[in-house]
């Protein structure tokens, strides 16, 4: 029996001191918990700027007196190609320069078409034609003339007299033809005057040229497809496009007149009138277009910048 109580003493003994170091264990961290609520956990809380008002500014369309925002554009961009296929000759103008309606721009190869126009100028005013043919009619209404005289007073047989006229008639229509080849080659020359023209490209309005694409010595393509030889873009008038509220439809009418600003670092006022005001409200943002032709003669006012518009 002693053998068997020392163990089960031992046993007690160990799970007794167990229990304690557990007690201590659970219970030490106890008494720093009133300390927590002085951790520094209060000053993040506590946000003083939380309930500070930052005023928002109001929408641009809402700001008097600024208008709404714009974009000023050119009239117009136009790709430049040749209505011939044939080699370019000179390039008279370069990126960026000013051009005036009708200015020449590109010259292609044309020598054939000179020289034919030569030929056909020189043989509408050609006199030799014409003159041999009305010589040929005077002789022969001569000799009809002299033929039916005698046919009167029979000397010689009607036939003779027939084929006088016969001869004269033919004349007649000699001088026609004549006068005829005389018109067709002024005709010809008009034509190929149109032809030559062809192969001047002249700039179809005031404006600038905004790239260059083709160079001397390089063939022109014709259609659509071709690479054009210059990009261009109308700067008089330019066209000023302005997105309204639906609340402004009615009050903004063609011709009415209105004042745009240049955003900065431009600077300008200029005045301007609506030439276009769309039918049609978009009805996904409520809003509709408005478009205002802006003179722009001496090209001063840039394209493609934005700008704030008021209308009057």
């Amino acid at each position: 029996m002693n053998a068997f109580a020392l163990p089960h003493a031992l046993t007690l003994g160990l799970a007794t001191l167990t229990l304690a170091a557990t007690a201590q264990t659970t219970g030490s961290p106890a008494a720093p918990r009133p300390a927590a609520p002085t951790a520094t956990a209060a000053p993040a809380t506590a946000a003083p700027a939380a309930p500070v008002d930052v005023p928002r500014p109001p929408a641009a369309s809402a700001l008097p007196g600024r208008g709404f925002a714009c974009l000023i554009e050119p009239t117009q961009r136009i790709e430049l190609r040749s209505p011939v296929e044939a080699r370019i000759d000179s390039i008279l103008v370069e990126r960026g320069d000013e051009v005036k309606k009708g200015q020449l721009l590109v010259q292609l190869d044309s020598g054939a078409e000179r020289a034919a126009l030569d030929s056909a100028r020189y043989r509408a005013v050609m006199e030799g034609q014409v003159r041999s043919a009305e010589s040929r009619l005077v002789a022969a209404r001569e000799k009809y003339q002299r033929r039916e005289q005698l046919v009167k007073d029979k000397f010689i047989a009607v036939q003779d007299r027939d084929d006088a006229l016969a001869e004269m008639q033919v004349a007649e229509a000699n001088l026609v033809e004549a006068k005829d080849n005389r018109r067709l080659a002024s005709i010809e020359q008009q034509r190929i005057t149109e032809l030559l023209e062809q192969r001047r490209i002249r700039s179809p309005f005031n404006g600038v040229v905004t790239d260059r694409l083709q160079h001397p010595g390089e063939i022109a393509q014709t259609g659509e497809t071709a690479r054009a030889i210059l990009r261009m873009a109308q700067t008089h008038p330019l066209r000023v496009e302005v997105i309204l509220p639906v609340s402004m439809y009615g009050k903004v009418k063609q011709g009415a007149r209105a004042t745009v600003d240049a955003e900065p670092p431009l600077t300008g006022r200029y005045q301007a009138s609506v030439s276009i005001v769309d039918k049609v409200v978009d009805s996904a943002s409520g809003t509709f277009g408005v478009r205002l032709d802006l003179p722009n003669p001496k090209g001063e006012i840039p394209a493609g910048v934005k700008c704030r518009v008021a209308f009057e």
